[in-house]
């Protein structure tokens, strides 16, 4: 009877039809040589991002959840960023100083130094060669006087979308993802017990016997796990997808109404990687370091701790995973919409060879870009997007608006629809580094302000964006 009590506690949801369960009889389907070839690819194209999954996890830290990054923080930062890049660019300028703290001045300011005549393409990255901010000594010491006493979360936020410094970007992911309490007198007991009630839960559901949808839920896992990031040899540890194992089978476990969905494990990388570099040395590279040399200790913190960030962090998303990801759904019909306004021309070359949005933005949005940057890029990225706090689900849209148009110079030399299918689809971004993440996100804010008075593109609807 306890244990049914137990029982009755943990699962969130007590829903038996569920949604988005791996299936073992789930087949791709294949491909007739008959079929329009834009129609296959897409339709190979849903079939690797057709899952999705809802979150709902337990409310503890609450103290962020009602912060909100505020407009003049971002524009700070965004300010910031421009700014730092504009002495290395191309065009002449004889004095770029007295910058003004109005929004309007970030666009005219941006359109000066941006050096293709594209409206919303962010700045041709290759051109330049700008300090790496957020691992700066300054912004270091910065951030570790914030840290000593309870931080206001408005001035973390401020400090953090810029980048954070690797040395203390763990204990910032936490308290920014509001795994970790503000009140520093806290800390110490909460991660005590979460870690604890992680450990919990793996002894009580992950080492035992599993019903037929478990089952097939352990199997997919199994499957997924070994072929996640196949070119970082950290991933390839037999320690590391035992660990991201029982990661995502947990999180499934406490998340029946989606339960394990292909893509979820991309989501848990940039918590891991943050986590494990705490116990790096700064010399050793986190692509190749062996997790075995750690103590069992200190690998049951770095798992436990990715645990709960990543359940806190897609709490923030949630409507994107619902079933039928309706959510996502309305963000590619708004990310159409902001495009055709913001770059007609782009618009017309990729539905003039019947390109989808969906056929490649989907991806963006599910999986936050994970598959289009690099690693190191990603948690970058992620910087920001914790830093934007609960609004970073439409800041997103923002970034992919301004990743897209990154790329405008090479999809207007694209000609039919296989080959803007392909390169949309592998994006060349393997040289990137968080200096071009810098400038990616610089660019979405000013896509942001550009809009804030206007937001109808966030109103779109089906039928005209089929019209289109």
């Amino acid at each position: 009877m306890d244990g049914d009590q137990d029982k009755t506690s943990f699962w969130k949801k007590n829903i038996k039809n569920v949604p988005g369960r791996p299936s073992p009889k789930r087949e791709s389907r294949s491909t007739s040589k008959s079929k329009p070839q834009g129609s296959t690819s897409f339709q190979d194209f849903q079939a690797s991002v057709s899952d999705a999954w809802t979150v709902d996890d337990d409310e503890f830290c609450t103290g962020l959840k009602n912060t909100k990054i505020s407009k003049k923080v971002s524009q700070s930062a965004a300010l910031n960023v421009l700014n730092s890049h504009r002495s290395t660019t191309e065009i002449n300028r004889s004095s770029t100083e007295n910058l003004s703290d109005t929004a309007p001045q970030i666009i005219r300011d941006a359109e000066i130094v941006r050096i293709s005549r594209i409206p919303g393409r962010p700045l041709q990255m290759h051109c330049y060669n700008p300090p790496q901010e957020e691992d700066s000594e300054s912004k270091l010491e910065r951030f570790e006087a914030l840290l000593v006493n309870p931080p206001s979360l408005q001035e973390l936020c401020k400090l953090s979308w810029s980048g954070i410094p690797v040395k203390v970007r763990g204990i910032t992911w936490r308290l920014l993802s509001g795994y970790l309490p503000i009140n520093v007198e806290r800390r110490e007991g909460v991660l005590e017990r979460k870690r604890q009630d992680y450990w919990t839960l793996v002894e009580k559901y992950y080492y035992t016997e599993h019903d037929e949808v478990n089952r097939d839920i352990q199997h997919q896992i199994n499957i997924d796990v070994p072929r996640m990031n196949p070119t970082i040899t950290l991933f390839q540890q037999r320690t590391v997808q035992n660990m991201f194992e029982r990661i995502l089978f947990i999180w499934s476990s406490r998340h029946p109404a989606s339960g394990y969905v292909q893509g979820i494990n991309d989501l848990v990388t940039p918590f891991f990687v943050v986590f494990l570099q705490e116990f790096i040395s700064d010399n050793k590279p986190f692509e190749t370091f062996s997790v075995d040399t750690l103590s069992e200790e200190n690998r049951k913190i770095i798992e436990a701790d990715s645990f709960w960030c990543l359940s806190k962090f897609l709490d923030g998303i949630q409507d994107n995973y619902v079933f039928a990801q309706i959510g996502i759904q309305q963000k590619v019909l708004q990310l159409e919409e902001l495009i055709k306004r913001v770059d007609e021309t782009l618009h017309k070359h990729l539905k003039q060879h019947n390109v989808s949005y969906l056929q490649f933005s989907f991806r963006w949005l599910n999986n936050l870009l994970t598959r289009e940057l690099p690693l190191r890029c990603t948690i970058r990225l992620w910087d920001t997007y914790l830093a934007e706090n609960d609004c970073f689900a439409t800041f997103q849209l923002y970034v992919c608006a301004a990743f897209l148009l990154y790329w405008k110079e090479d999809l207007m030399r694209e000609r039919d629809f296989q080959g803007l299918l392909l390169l949309l689809q592998n994006l060349p971004t393997q040289s990137w580094s968080s200096s071009q993440i810098s400038l990616l996100v610089a660019e979405a804010y000013k896509l942001k302000v550009m809009f804030a008075d206007a937001p109808n593109h966030l109103h779109c609807n089906t039928t005209n964006s089929n019209e289109s």
